[in-house]
């Protein structure tokens, strides 16, 4: 018997060393013991949550190889590409390799130079059973196995040709992971690939530091020209734009061309080298911009995903929470935008009705539909889809920013609930609702639903309110579809609070799509916070540094180090090794490679700090000793302009500067009125001009100073 006690030391010392992480997130040691017991389970962790290190970990503890199924090219180089940059030995099998190199890496399986190898799926049928057999795989590892059950929204096939590795090797462990499954879903991959007494372990899927916003029947115009300003604002950060068809990704790639935004646009239709030379120019942050249809994402770890926006309405919930997934992998602050029009249900409703499974896609595609359209926090709506339920709202999506009227909606909803266990929970909402308004219909009469108690109580509910009460219901974590059952309403051990426990309900005050509309309008915020931030200069400095890195090392940036591992660096500036090694994301590995080059870096940075700072700090001296502008230009030797030029520049970048001693409210409101209008952001001449020099330079080099730092411009 495995001593768990050991395996959490070592294990911990493994995660320092080669990841650079002084621990675990939640559930990830316990997975890893459970791993190094020997027993099978099915990992359900968010995108960017960390699942890889639930079998990176034991692949490193375990006496022999540990074979990872990942069902794309691109996903399989840019899993393998992290490791070897970790020092951890990795490979992988598929199309792309010639027989010698598919050789070579056998051999070094077979002599124990590689602890993880990689497979498509195509590879592992009955004829590489004897592979399996010469390689001592200790460990099987199905990443992105929702692709396995046809109730998943990506079914593939060639999935289903695992079930065979564990009647062939019944004693290997085998661990299951995928970042979108629900309950239906998580039931059928534990059948599909024949796992024995599996523990599922379901990591929260809240994602904090993504915002959620839909953007309702926003003009293609409109949705452009938001779409341009959104990205100007974000010049150096790399983003996701999803679109639903070929055609469209093509156009907008080349309208943002044309604004001066550098793009490329990725689909199906593009050759696979094309293909793969623009997923390698944005991994390598050489393209920040891409247009994509889905097909693009699954094989991109790339942690510094800033923003992620839907330009069309996606077909499921679980496509759509794995695509904003992408965003701000790495923990920061990062946006998500869905653009939704009518006309996006009308094109998505063609798609399912001529798919395989028209009944399940059409109900994912309302349910989708429901999100959008929902007055409800996004983030609960999106967690109850997976089964989890949010107390609060989260504060930041849009709905919880332009927050909607509620009220007690505890007995509608008891009435739902009621009727749903009085009908053994058989029943589909439209039956229900036909129950409960007291329909005649005979698929009422004839199940014998017009003898229980609660039928008729909903009358003086419309139909469709009842629609969008049930919704609600639902994305309170109340009601489950069963798919696997059609799509019977089942109730959750939540609703059993509400009908036996008197817990409240609050449903939100049902209003007409043009109210709804008008209201969640949300402005785009121009800046980001850390722009402004006095280690944001370093932030940015080694940013530069890292691409260099990255050039000589023939690696993404990224995985150099992070976005997060970086701005820690910046905000902390280390003088020493110890200093570096104690942030997380430092670990030995990554401290031998690049340790001394980061730690110059720094002390360059600060050396020419000194040279370059010192006369704003002579400013910000004398302000702080009560000066005012004129006195400071007397004894510094220079005109008031310039002055008050020093103190914008030390209030942008964070010092204790006050700008209202010099400007008021209305002239920051003044001037803000002409940058929209002008379009101008930095420049002081066009506003002064624009204004008839009505207002002075010193306030407007102020208020735009003001304006920037707080995000509205």
């Amino acid at each position: 018997m495995i001593d768990t006690q050991d395996v959490k030391i070592e294990s911990k010392r493994l995660l320092k060393e080669y990841f650079g992480y002084d621990s675990f997130r939640p559930l990830q040691e316990e997975i890893v013991t459970h791993i190094m017991q020997g027993s099978d389970c099915l990992v359900l962790m968010p995108t960017g949550g960390g699942k890889s290190l639930c079998f990176q970990i034991p692949a490193l503890m375990l006496d022999g190889i540990t074979v990872v199924v990942s069902p794309l090219i691109s996903l399989m180089k840019d899993q393998v590409d992290g490791l070897n940059a970790n020092g951890i030995p990795a490979a992988f099998l598929n199309s792309t390799l010639s027989e010698e190199e598919e050789s070579n890496i056998m051999q070094r399986c077979r002599i124990g130079e590689i602890s993880l190898l990689y497979v498509s799926p195509e590879r592992i049928t009955r004829s590489f059973e004897k592979i399996f057999g010469m390689l001592n795989v200790a460990l099987l590892a199905v990443d992105e196995a929702h692709c396995i059950s046809s109730w998943g929204h990506d079914f593939r096939p060639e999935y289903q040709q695992l079930k065979w590795i564990k009647h062939t090797f019944p004693n290997m462990p085998i661990v299951a992971l995928t970042a979108t499954a629900d309950k239906t879903t998580r039931n059928d991959i534990i059948s599909q690939l024949g796992l024995k007494n599996a523990k599922t372990f379901l990591a929260s899927f809240n994602r904090p530091n993504l915002s959620l916003e839909v953007r309702v029947g926003v003009g293609a115009k409109d949705k452009d020209r938001e779409i341009v300003d959104y990205i100007r604002s974000r010049k150096n950060d790399s983003g996701i734009i999803y679109c639903m068809s070929r055609k469209s990704c093509e156009r907008l790639s080349k309208k943002l061309n044309t604004k001066g935004i550098f793009s490329k646009y990725y689909h199906a239709g593009l050759s696979a080298s094309e293909r793969e030379k623009v997923q390698d120019d944005f991994i390598n942050d050489r393209t920040s911009v891409i247009c994509a249809t889905v097909a693009f994402g699954m094989g991109i770890d790339k942690s510094n995903v800033r923003w992620v926006m839907h330009y069309n309405l996606p077909k499921n919930v679980e496509g759509y929470y794995q695509e904003i997934g992408r965003a701000g992998r790495d923990g920061l602050p990062s946006d998500t935008f869905l653009y939704f029009n009518l006309g996006d249900i009308i094109t998505l409703r063609k798609f399912a009705e001529e798919s395989g499974q028209v009944a399940l896609n059409l109900e994912k595609l309302a349910q989708m539909q429901a999100f959008a359209e929902s007055d409800i926090c996004r983030r609960k709506i999106l967690l109850s889809y997976f089964g989890e339920f949010l107390e609060e709202d989260c504060g930041n999506c849009d709905v919880c920013k332009n927050p909607p009227k509620k009220f007690d909606g505890t007995i509608i909803t008891q009435k739902a609930l009621s009727a749903i266990m009085r009908t053994k929970q058989m029943v589909s909402s439209q039956l229900l609702i036909d129950i409960l308004r007291g329909s005649e219909k005979r698929e009422v009469l004839e199940q014998g639903f017009h003898r229980i108690k609660t039928y008729g109580k909903g009358r003086d509910i419309t139909e469709e309110d009842w629609k969008q009460y049930l919704r609600q219901m639902m994305h309170l974590g109340l009601i489950e579809i069963a798919y696997d059952r059609n799509n019977a309403l089942t109730a959750t051990s939540l609703s059993k609070k509400v009908l036996f426990d008197d817990q409240k309900v609050e449903l939100v005050r049902l209003v007409a799509p043009e109210i709804r509309k008008q209201r969640f309008k949300v402005t785009y915020t121009k800046e980001q916070a850390q722009k402004s931030q006095p280690w944001n200069q370093l932030f940015e400095y080694l940013r530069k540094w890292r691409v260099e890195m990255a050039k000589v090392k023939g690696i993404p940036p990224y995985l150099v180090f992070n976005d997060a591992t970086l701005r820690d660096i910046a905000m902390s500036r280390p003088e020493s090794s110890i200093d570096l090694l104690s942030i997380s994301g430092v670990g030995k590995v990554k401290f031998d490679a690049y340790g001394e080059s980061i730690l110059e870096e720094i002390n360059k940075f600060k050396q020419a700090g000194r040279k370059t700072t010192t006369t704003y700090q002579l400013t910000y001296d004398l302000y702080k000793k009560g000066y005012d502008v004129n006195m400071i230009g007397q004894l510094r030797g220079m005109n008031v302009m310039t002055v008050y030029s020093h103190l914008a520049f030390l209030y942008q970048q964070g010092y204790a500067i006050d700008p209202f001693k010099y400007i008021s409210k209305e002239d920051v409101k003044q001037i803000l009125e002409a940058v929209q209008k002008t379009g101008e952001r930095v420049q002081t001449k066009p506003i002064y001009d624009f204004l008839r020099g009505e207002v002075d330079y010193y306030c407007i080099r102020l208020s735009l100073a003001y304006l920037s730092k707080e995000g509205k411009i």
